[in-house]
C-alpha cells in the first residue's frame, strides 16, 4: 500500500529480528563487566547503497555487531574518566516505549506531557524547592544553563528583553567559581553577552568558591556600572568534584538581590546520598534555578537533564510564544494546561522523561542514594590507597565522588592511554597546581572495591 511504503514488508519476520536485536541488547548489559572501551577502527558502516532498501536483519546484524561494541565504554565499572553514567536496564524499555510512541512533547495533552510534569515535581521536591518551582526536561545541563540564565535577564530587565535583545541593557556580570563548568561561559556567549562577563572568584583549599571575593567582584562591578545577572553556585565541580558553600551564597545573593544559579550537573544526586555526602547540597533549594543530569550519577540513558527554576510564572513569561497554529484548546488534543515549549526553546522534544521516571520507579530511591554513597566512599578510599602508596601523590582532598593523584614518573597521557587501551580502567588527566595528574570521576553503579584496587595496581605498575 502507498501510503506504508517505509514499513517493514513482513511484520512477522520483522518481530523476529527485533526479538534477536533486543536479546543482543540485553546480552550487552548483562556483560557489560567484561566489555570495556574499544576502539572503532575502521568500521563498515558506509551508506553508498543508501537509495537500495536492505532487510532489517541484516541492518540490524551491522547495530549489534559492528556499531555496539564501539561504545565509550561508560557501562563499565572501571569507566571512571569523565562523569558517565552506566546506563540502567529499565531505561531500555523505557527508550523503546518512548520511540514507539515517537511524542513531541513540546506541548499539546497526551501522555508523555503528564509524565513529564510529574517527574519535573519530583525533581523539584527532591532539591526541597517551593510547591509553585517547575521546570523542563533538557539535553543536559549546558541547555538548562542557557535557559536559567535567560530566565535571570528577564528578572531583571523586564520581559520587554525578549523585545529588543541587549542593545540597551548595561553590560552584566555572572560569578562563579574557578573550577565551574564551561557551559556557564557557553550560555553567556549564546546569551549575546560574551564570556567576558564571566567572572572567575578565586576558591578556598577544598574548591570553594571564597565568598569574601565574591563579594569583592560584585561590589567591583556596581562601582563600574556592570550589573550583576546570576551568581552560580557549584554542586560538584567538574575537576575535584568540589562543592561551594551553597547555604553561604544563597545569603549572599540574597542580600546582593542577585539570581541563584546552582550547576548541580551531578552534585544535585547527593540529595538522595548519606551523610557526610548528603549535607554537601545543602542549601540548594534557596536556588532560583538549578540544572542537573540524570545521565550522570543516576545512570539514566542519554540524553537526560532539566532545568528547574523557582517561580514558575517567570519561567514561562521568559518563553512563551504561541504562533496561530499552536493554539490552545478547551479539550481534545490541543487541550492542557501545560506545554513544555512554554518552557524552553525546543518545540520538537523527545520523551526524555520516561527513562528517569523509569529509573526511579524501579531501582527506588533508597537504591540510587545507596549507589552515590557507595560511589563516594569508593572515591575516599582510592584517595586513601593513594596516600598509602610509595610512587603515587593525592593531588587534591577527595570531596565527593572525584580522586585526583599524581604519580612519580612518566607521562600521565601515555599511562591512561595504556590503561584505556588495555581494558583495565578509565582515567582521564587533569593539571592540578601545574601537575598533570590522572582523574577518576566515579559515577557508576556497578563499581566495586576491587575494581579500584586493581586499577591503582595497575597505575602502580607503570612505575617500576
Amino acid at each position: 500500500m502507498q501510503g506504508y511504503r517505509l514499513d517493514p514488508q513482513d511484520w512477522d519476520r520483522f518481530g523476529q529480528e527485533m526479538h534477536k536485536l533486543l536479546d543482543a541488547c540485553l546480552d550487552r548489559m548483562a556483560g557489560y563487566r567484561d566489555l570495556p572501551w574499544q576502539p572503532p577502527g575502521q568500521m563498515d558502516i558506509g551508506l553508498g547503497k543508501a537509495s537500495e532498501r536492505q532487510p532489517e536483519g541484516t541492518v540490524f546484524d551491522v547495530m549489534a555487531q559492528t556499531i555496539m561494541p564501539t561504545a565509550t565504554g561508560n557501562t563499565h565499572p572501571a569507566f571512571w574518566g569523565w562523569v558517565h553514567g552506566g546506563g540502567i536496564p529499565a531505561s531500555i524499555g523505557a527508550e523503546l516505549v518512548a520511540a514507539t510512541m515517537n511524542s513531541n512533547c513540546g506541548g499539546r495533552d497526551h501522555g508523555a506531557a503528564h509524565v513529564e510534569a510529574e517527574v519535573i515535581r519530583w525533581l523539584c521536591a527532591t532539591a526541597g524547592m517551593a510547591r509553585d518551582a517547575f521546570g523542563v526536561m533538557t539535553t543536559g545541563t549546558s541547555q538548562a544553563t542557557i535557559l536559567a540564565l535567560m530566565a535571570a535577564r528577564v528578572r531583571r530587565f523586564g520581559e520587554g528583553v525578549r523585545e529588543t535583545g541587549i542593545r540597551d541593557l548595561p553590560p552584566v556580570a555572572v560569578y562563579a567559581s574557578d573550577g565551574a563548568h564551561a557551559c556557564i561561559a557557553q550560555a553567556l556567549e549564546v546569551m549575546g553577552h560574551g564570556r567576558a562577563a564571566l567572572r572567575g572568584i578565586a576558591t578556598d583549599a577544598r574548591g570553594a568558591m571564597q565568598l569574601e571575593a565574591l563579594q569583592d567582584a560584585i561590589d567591583k562591578d556596581r562601582a563600574e556600572g556592570v550589573e550583576p545577572l546570576a551568581i552560580v553556585g557549584t554542586a560538584g565541580s567538574v575537576g575535584v568534584g568540589a562543592f561551594d558553600d551553597l547555604t553561604g551564597v544563597a545569603d549572599l545573593a540574597g542580600s546582593e538581590g542577585i539570581w541563584l544559579h546552582i550547576d548541580a550537573a551531578f552534585g544535585f544526586w547527593t540529595r538522595l546520598a548519606d551523610n557526610p555526602w548528603h549535607a554537601l547540597s545543602d542549601g540548594i533549594r534557596r536556588a532560583d534555578s538549578i540544572a542537573l543530569d540524570a545521565h550522570k550519577w543516576p545512570g539514566v540513558q542519554y540524553d537526560c537533564g532539566a532545568c528547574l527554576i523557582a517561580d514558575r510564572d517567570l519561567h514561562r513569561a521568559t518563553f512563551a510564544s504561541r504562533p496561530a497554529y499552536l493554539e490552545s484548546a478547551a479539550e481534545g488534543l490541543a487541550g492542557g494546561d501545560t506545554w513544555f515549549t512554554d518552557y524552553g526553546l525546543e518545540l520538537s522534544r523527545g520523551f526524555r522523561a520516561l527513562k528517569l521516571w523509569a529509573a526511579i520507579q524501579t531501582c527506588g530511591t533508597r537504591a540510587l542514594g545507596a549507589a552515590i554513597t557507595d560511589n563516594c566512599r569508593q572515591a575516599a578510599l582510592m584517595g586513601e590507597m593513594v596516600e598509602g602508596s610509595p610512587v603515587l601523590k593525592l593531588a587534591h582532598p577527595v570531596i565527593s565522588n572525584v580522586c585526583c593523584f599524581a604519580v612519580e614518573k612518566g607521562d600521565v597521557s601515555r599511562i591512561a592511554a595504556d590503561l584505556q587501551l588495555a581494558g583495565q580502567a578509565v582515567f582521564s588527566t587533569i593539571t592540578l597546581n601545574g601537575t598533570p595528574c590522572l582523574r577518576a570521576a566515579i559515577v557508576n553503579h556497578r563499581t566495586t572495591e576491587d575494581d579500584l584496587r586493581r586499577a591503582i595496581a595497575a597505575v602502580e605498575a607503570t612505575q617500576h
